[in-house]
């Protein structure tokens, strides 16, 4: 007996921005390997009887390494197992998703890659940050803040100082210091507005906002340890008028115990 592979996306964190598709398939599971940034409730939502694995990182430090985590998910398949692989934001954003995927094509396992609203957009939007807008900015690029320990870094600088509008960080609060440098250095200006995102879409969110000859100085005052997203931009100024979740997320946003069954009938197919 063969089992099945689901990549799933679980968004960035609010329980609520998980996709139709991810939650049909999460009620199906038979085993869950999940991340840290996986809100618990979604927990909740796989059977009972499913068993379910922590296989996060904090800090760049993993919980199980990346390789014991690819066994994992093709060990349990070949057992029959539904296995759902439920990762923060969207599994092809910085995710490990490809790396996973073709361990599975190398093994002849069955899968399906379920996508997630990723946080590169859906934090700036819990921000009131808009990373595109007809006035301030037609483009945006995502990139890592923090690349594989001693490989050479992939990240064109000298392109996306000057040629994207709106850029957007992941994995970066550590380096801050570092990506603040590299973009002064090529020619952005270091009066451009920079926002700092904790824990965005989670009812404990919090925002600094600065720009690039600031916000080092900022962060070190208050600092923002991980999970941040950082948002390089013009946009950043839209905020003062449109920072609609500060006027709620003092209060922890309410779910019912289960999500409507509706929905998942919605996803099957």
């Amino acid at each position: 007996m063969r089992g099945k592979v689901y990549l799933v996306g679980a968004g960035p964190g609010d329980p609520g921005l998980i996709t139709v598709r991810g939650l049909n398939v999460l009620r199906q599971a038979t085993v869950v390997l999940y991340d840290r940034l996986v809100h618990p409730q979604l927990l909740q939502e796989a059977p009972r009887e499913a068993k379910r694995l922590y296989v996060g990182k904090e800090g760049g430090a993993h919980c199980v390494p990346q390789h014991q985590i690819n066994q994992l998910l093709v060990t349990y398949a070949r057992r029959g197992e539904t296995v759902v692989r439920l990762k923060g934001g969207d599994p092809f954003v910085f995710g490990r998703g490809g790396e996973e995927a073709e361990v599975l094509v190398a093994a002849g396992i069955p899968f399906e890659i379920i996508p997630g609203v990723s946080s590169a957009v859906a934090v700036p939007a819990y921000a009131g940050i808009p990373v595109t807008h007809r006035k301030l900015a037609s483009s945006f690029a995502v990139i890592t803040g923090h690349e594989e320990n001693g490989k050479e870094t992939t990240v064109n600088w000298a392109g996306l100082a000057t040629a994207v509008d709106t850029l957007v960080v992941l994995m970066g609060v550590n380096n801050l210091p570092h990506v603040v440098s590299k973009l002064v250095r090529h020619g952005r200006s270091p009066h451009t507005p920079v926002a700092l995102v904790r824990w965005g879409t989670f009812s404990e969110q919090e925002t600094l906002v600065g720009t690039l000859d600031t916000i080092v100085e900022k962060a070190t005052l208050h600092p923002l340890p991980p999970p941040v997203v950082i948002i390089i931009g013009e946009v950043v100024t839209m905020r003062e008028r449109l920072h609609w979740f500060d006027e709620i997320h003092a209060i922890p946003p309410t779910y019912p115990e289960a999500l409507p069954s509706s929905l998942a009938r919605m996803g099957e197919g």
